[in-house]
């Protein structure tokens, strides 16, 4: 079954919520606790553990994304994205005991290029937007697994390296990404767009 609730997102270097490790970790250690607790978990509960697995991998790439920015400004932050940032998902992933990604309809590295079933949430989630609805979470069952979606939005410092040529983001950035990413598609991106979502896949207890 699908379900959908409302989540608040917010945007931040490479869109990502500013919340503190500390915290996810508790909310991790708590629903681990209600899980013990109980024969099942509900979607719902699914769909928050999901985010806070989302939320403490965002706190370490936000962290050394922000230091690459700090050491060198959007070049340096691409540097980073192209060597490091996948690699530093994964091992999040085994940190957290889970599986973890970032994908999109439009990606900039082809490793991060959405499924079928991913670019239907996010088909979904843009006609949201133009609509004036706010996006929204979903969790769903896929072969005995929970699987959580969590959408990814832009913002200003996004659009340094994400926006639009000569206006958010500069000529010189934009050299360098197609320099290293001759496919991208991760440009041309307005504020308060979907640039992407989280994938979180779960074990069903």
């Amino acid at each position: 079954m699908k379900i959908s609730i409302k989540i608040f997102v917010v945007s931040i270097p490479m869109c990502l919520l500013s919340c503190n490790g500390s915290d996810s970790n508790t909310e991790i250690n708590a629903l681990d606790s209600t899980q013990q607790n109980n024969s099942a978990m509900t979607d719902a509960d699914y769909l928050a553990l999901g985010d806070s697995i989302s939320a403490s991998a965002q706190v370490v790439i936000k962290q050394n994304l922000l230091d690459a920015l700090g050491n060198g400004g959007p070049l340096n932050a691409i540097e980073f994205c192209n060597t490091k940032a996948i690699s530093l998902t994964d091992s999040m992933a085994i940190v957290l005991n889970t599986s973890i990604k970032r994908v999109s309809d439009q990606s900039r590295n082809p490793l991060n290029a959405a499924d079928s079933e991913e670019l239907n949430y996010i088909k979904n989630q843009k006609e949201k937007l133009l609509n004036g609805e706010n996006v929204l979470a979903e969790v769903h069952e896929s072969n005995g697994k929970m699987i959580g979606y969590y959408p990814i939005l832009t913002n200003a410092l996004c659009l340094q390296c994400h926006g639009k040529k000569d206006e958010t983001m500069t000529s010189e950035t934009f050299k360098k990404i197609q320099e290293l990413y001759p496919s991208d598609l991760a440009t041309g991106y307005d504020l308060n767009e979907l640039r992407g979502i989280w994938v979180v896949t779960m074990d069903k207890k």
